[in-house]
C-alpha cells in the first residue's frame, strides 16, 4: 500500500505536501467546472480556490494515513443550475480525476526527458518529490473512479442507470449505502486478507501510469 513508502521521514513529509497537493487540485477542478457549468454554489462557498484549507477532509486525510485511502471535502453543486442535465453532473464529476491525470503528466516530464536525454532515470530528492506527486495523483485519479457513492465514478453509473430507466429513489439508496459499501472494501484486506480496491483499481492504475510516463513509484 501506499503507507509503504514511510520508509525516511523526508518521505513522509513528501507524502504529505503530495497529498495536499493532489486533494487541492482535485476538489478546485471540482468546482472549477461546476462555475463553468453555470452554478455559483462552490464559488459562493469558497472553493474555486487553491487553498488547500478549503478543501482537506479531516477524516478523509486521517484514513489515508491510517489506511492509505483518503478524500477531499466534497464540492457542493445545484444540479437545478447545472447546465445540461446528468451530463453537466458527469463533467463535474469527471473534472476531478482528469485534474490529478493532467497533473502527473506534467510532473512527470522532467523525469521523461531526463530519462530520454540521459537513458536513465534522475534521483535526488527533487525527483523523488516530484516522484510521490505524481503517484498521489495517479491513485486519487483512479481510486476516484470507483462507481461507488460518494467517489466520482458513482456519478458515471448513474448516468447509466438513468439512460437504462432506473428511477430517482433506486439511485437515492445507493448513495444512502455507498459509503458503508466503500468502508468495507477499503477494510477488506484487514478483515479477509484481500485488497479488492487495489486488486480492482491494478489495470486503471497500470494504464495511468503507462500514459504519465516515468515519474512514478511503485504502489
Amino acid at each position: 500500500m501506499l503507507l509503504g513508502i514511510f520508509q525516511q521521514f523526508d518521505i513522509f513529509i513528501f507524502f504529505v505536501v503530495a497529498l495536499v497537493v493532489a486533494i487541492t487540485v482535485h476538489e478546485f477542478a471540482h468546482a472549477w467546472m461546476a462555475t463553468m457549468l453555470g452554478d455559483p454554489t462552490a464559488r459562493a462557498g469558497g472553493r474555486l480556490t487553491l487553498n488547500p484549507l478549503a478543501h482537506l477532509d479531516p477524516m478523509g486525510t486521517i484514513l489515508l494515513f491510517l489506511v492509505g485511502f483518503g478524500w477531499g471535502r466534497p464540492v457542493p453543486y445545484n444540479p437545478n443550475f447545472v447546465r445540461y442535465g446528468r451530463w453537466g453532473e458527469l463533467w463535474i464529476a469527471l473534472a476531478g480525476p482528469l485534474a490529478n491525470i493532467l497533473t502527473a503528466f506534467l510532473l512527470a516530464l522532467p523525469g521523461r526527458i531526463f530519462l530520454l536525454t540521459n537513458q536513465t532515470l534522475p534521483d535526488g530528492k527533487i525527483y523523488v518529490f516530484l516522484a510521490v506527486v505524481v503517484t498521489l495523483n495517479i491513485f486519487l485519479a483512479a481510486f476516484n473512479l470507483i462507481p461507488i457513492p460518494p467517489l466520482d465514478g458513482s456519478k458515471i453509473l448513474y448516468l447509466i442507470l438513468s439512460s437504462f430507466g432506473v428511477g430517482t429513489y433506486t439511485i437515492i439508496r445507493l448513495e444512502q449505502m455507498g459509503p458503508m459499501l466503500l468502508l468495507l472494501l477499503i477494510f477488506a484486506d484487514r478483515l479477509i486478507g484481500t485488497n479488492i480496491i487495489f486488486t480492482l483499481l491494478e489495470p486503471l492504475i497500470a494504464i495511468m501510469q503507462w500514459f504519465v510516463g516515468s515519474s512514478t513509484i511503485p504502489f
